[in-house]
């Protein structure tokens, strides 16, 4: 494909993003599926140039206004040229000139510039500061939040949500060692080393499709960060116990939890979605596992959760949320958080935690785990618990012998993650 070709089809997805609300790898992967024509090396660059712009919207944004465009009022497809228009001018550095040949209007290049398009290019006096969500490219109306959880430090926090975050491998030892399962990948050319924290994670650094290589397909290693993992390795199952997984989603932390029990005891995966169920199903057949009772459930009220009071000797909550801590793999859903969506998603979290209480066993420990960065979904979380279940004790999970574990990509090159770990009785 040609340059401006490429640029079409950046503007095309943007448009889709805008238009559908829907999470821009699954748009990206339609988009492409229904366009064999376009190269891998094409997709490649289109999809870099698509996250870039959406990484750095608040700049993009921020430019455009401040020249009289705001496309946060445009329709999508207006908005996706702007967009990509100011990414270009103001981290490409492309030359003025460059764009009218781009922009021809030609067949498969996007059309023309309009009069007020060109007003990208205008120079204003310079501030002395931008505003912080400028800064950190995040919406405006997470700025509370993000202050209240980094600080002083929440520039440099959000810096880092910037980067490309690192392909983390968990090794399944139903199947082989880490030390194995390394030397396996480096012998195909992949350059993989250890992860600090996970006694099971492996980490490489480049961008790979690891559901090509014979490791993956084999079940020797699953797509799993290190942060994640993590939250699993708190339980502290031993074979033999039972477990319930009580928002498996599409399993991952299932498959760490049915390992640590070496395929003994039980595992009870529920979700209120079917079909990331089905996921969990193929993910376990690859994976060797069979202790794993896979069940879909009408929410944390279901008859069957009723039944099963005081049953399970861990119960891991990995509860719904905003998925703030993703945004390095997930920069489109910083966009897609509102301040309302946070306070719906903290009602249901409080009934989850809750809910989930009356299944552990005397004794078993009950761990609820987000991947946001947010207080509201975390400590808020975690305090209001203990004052509603007396009957729980909190155990220090952290780092460092800290109360809670928190994540972050800048202090430890993970996803953003918490968790709390309580235990049903006193220590």
């Amino acid at each position: 494909m040609k340059d401006a070709a490429r640029l079409q089809s950046v503007i095309e997805i943007l448009t889709l993003h805008g238009a559908e609300k829907k999470p821009l790898d699954q748009l990206s992967h339609t988009y492409f599926k229904t366009r064999r024509y376009i190269g891998s090396k094409d997709r490649q660059s289109i999809s870099t140039l698509v996250y870039a712009i959406i990484r750095h919207r608040a700049s993009c944004d921020w430019w455009a206004l401040e020249r009289g465009l705001s496309p946060l009022l445009m329709a999508p497809y207006d908005a996706a040229r702007i967009r990509l228009l100011s990414y270009l001018w103001l981290f490409e550095k492309m030359p003025r000139e460059k764009f009218g040949i781009l922009f021809s209007g030609e067949k498969y290049a996007p059309e023309r510039l309009s009069d007020k398009e060109r007003s990208i290019f205008e120079a204003l006096p310079k501030l002395d500061k931008l505003p912080p969500w400028v800064e950190g490219e995040y919406p405006e109306s997470l700025f509370p939040f993000l202050r209240r959880r980094f600080g002083d430090s929440l520039q440099t926090e959000a810096r880092s949500f910037l980067e490309q975050a690192p392909l983390d491998l968990r090794v399944n030892l139903l199947k082989t060692t880490r030390d194995a399962a390394l030397m396996n990948l480096n012998s195909t050319g992949l350059d993989a080393e250890i992860t600090p924290y996970s006694p099971w994670g492996l980490r490489i650094k480049s961008r790979e499709n690891i559901s090509q290589t014979k490791a993956f397909q084999e079940g020797l290693v699953e797509v799993q960060d290190e942060g994640s993992q993590m939250v699993a390795q708190l339980l502290e199952i031993q074979p033999g116990q039972s477990v319930l997984d009580l928002c498996a989603g599409a399993g991952g932390k299932t498959l760490a939890l049915a390992a640590l029990l070496n395929n003994k005891g039980r595992v009870v995966a529920t979700d209120t979605a079917a079909w990331r169920l089905k996921r969990t199903k193929e993910r376990l057949k690859r994976a060797g596992v069979c202790n794993v009772e896979l069940r879909e459930i009408s929410g944390i009220t279901d008859k069957w959760l009723k039944r099963q009071k005081e049953r399970f000797d861990h119960v891991l909550v990995d509860a719904p949320c905003s998925g703030s801590g993703t945004w390095r793999r997930n920069p489109d859903q910083k966009w897609n958080i509102t301040p309302q969506d946070i306070a719906e998603l903290t009602a249901l979290q409080k009934s989850l935690i809750n809910g989930a209480a009356a299944l552990v066993k005397p004794g078993g420990s009950l761990v609820y785990a987000t991947c946001s960065f947010f207080c509201e979904e975390n400590e808020d979380i975690a305090q209001t618990f203990l004052k509603d279940n007396p009957d729980f004790t909190l155990v220090n999970c952290g780092l460092q012998e800290a109360p809670f574990l928190t994540l972050s990509p800048l202090q430890n090159n993970t996803d953003g993650f918490f968790a709390a770990k309580f235990i049903k009785g006193t220590l």
